[in-house]
């Protein structure tokens, strides 16, 4: 095979990393869209801050008939965090047949948040001979990661995560999905509300495809496919996070009064039929000079073992991990598949063309 051909769906910080680590490991940009005016008619060059590449970033309304000019291999999807929010550019390129993969995290395992639209979006996929997937940091640090643990262990009774990440570092929409900026009150209408219900009003919304998943409602479905482990009932909180001084944030264009919601903590519980019980909780808030990133997992029984990685560079970590999964979805059969359905990730030392089967 040739040069991989890729096509850059949304054009902020991810972007700069996961359009520059293709190009490094031997893929060809050959199209970038953006919703952004003062982004369109850009080089990507200038947003990867180095000389031009000779692609201008595309306004997004274009993206279907470009998508069949280019006849890319694949789509990198680096925009919103909802599935609901990237429909429209995953229906597109699977109308168009054309692999994508997305940071999206709730496309980690959707069919346990938005089960309609993850079907719609398989379906397509099928019928056009492509795969769509979602990627990124958590699928080796909430995820191959607690697995590989799991399975040097003999006997699990509980699984327990942790992660913080900084919401300055992924833009104005995830922050702003986290809560940050607003006060305790409209924190507690506008985001903790939503999981202020019982298991049959969640499933009824789930089925709408209007539930809200934290980050790791998802990770916790991707969790139990993997480990083979049966769900009995899943239920998540999310709670505000807060700060002694004023904080400013650069992305939300605001200072974060003392008190108020720097961003949030979601915690999501998972009993399983085999008695295994994973709770694991995600913190994503504007930080302060003391904060910094952090992952620790916990697997209770026999033995006990934790691991922590501290201060991981979640950005660059993300986009690597979104690259050197490029060739797993080429190569993966149709459909919207989840990554613990392809073969382990791999460290790519070859250009991805060369790893095509």
């Amino acid at each position: 095979m040739e040069k991989i051909k890729v096509v850059q769906i949304g054009t902020g910080k991810m972007s700069v990393y996961t359009m520059k680590y293709a190009i490094n490991k031997g893929c060809s940009i050959v199209g970038a869209f953006d919703i952004n005016p003062n982004v369109i008619g850009k080089d990507i060059g200038s947003i990867m801050n180095e000389d031009n590449y000779g692609v201008i970033v595309d306004d997004i309304k274009n993206l279907e008939n470009k998508l069949k000019e280019l006849k890319p291999n694949i789509a990198i999807i680096t925009t919103m965090s909802l599935l609901s929010d990237c429909r429209d550019a995953l229906i597109t390129c699977a109308k168009c047949g054309v692999n994508a993969i997305t940071t999206c995290e709730e496309a980690f395992d959707s069919y346990n948040s938005n089960p309609i639209l993850t079907n719609e979006i398989d379906r397509l996929a099928k019928e056009n001979n492509c795969t769509i997937t979602g990627s990124g940091y958590q699928d080796i640090y909430w995820g191959e990661l607690i697995s590989a643990i799991a399975s040097s262990t003999y006997k699990i009774t509980k699984i327990k995560g942790s992660s913080s990440y900084n919401v300055e570092d992924y833009g104005i929409a995830l922050a702003k999905a986290h809560g940050a900026g607003l006060t305790i009150d409209a924190f507690d209408k506008e985001v903790a509300s939503v999981d202020k219900i019982s298991d049959e009003e969640r499933e009824k919304i789930i089925e709408s495809g209007k539930y809200l998943p934290s980050y790791m409602w998802n990770v916790n479905g991707w969790l139990l496919k993997k480990l083979g482990l049966t769900l009995k009932r899943q239920s998540q909180i999310t709670v505000p996070t807060t700060y002694k001084e004023d904080i400013y944030s650069e992305t939300l264009g605001m200072t974060v009064k003392s008190g108020d919601a720097t961003g949030m903590s979601a915690i999501v519980t998972t009993e399983t039929e085999e008695g295994v019980l994973i709770e694991s909780e995600c913190i994503g808030k504007v930080y302060s000079k003391e904060d910094y990133d952090k992952n620790e997992w916990t697997i209770y029984g026999e033995p006990n073992t934790t691991i922590t990685v501290a201060r991981p560079d979640t950005v660059k970590l993300t986009c690597a991990t979104i690259v050197n999964r490029i060739p797993d979805v080429i190569n993966a059969k149709p459909g919207f598949r989840l990554t613990c359905e392809m073969e382990e990730l791999k460290y790519r030392t070859k250009p991805l063309n060369e790893y095509i089967k």
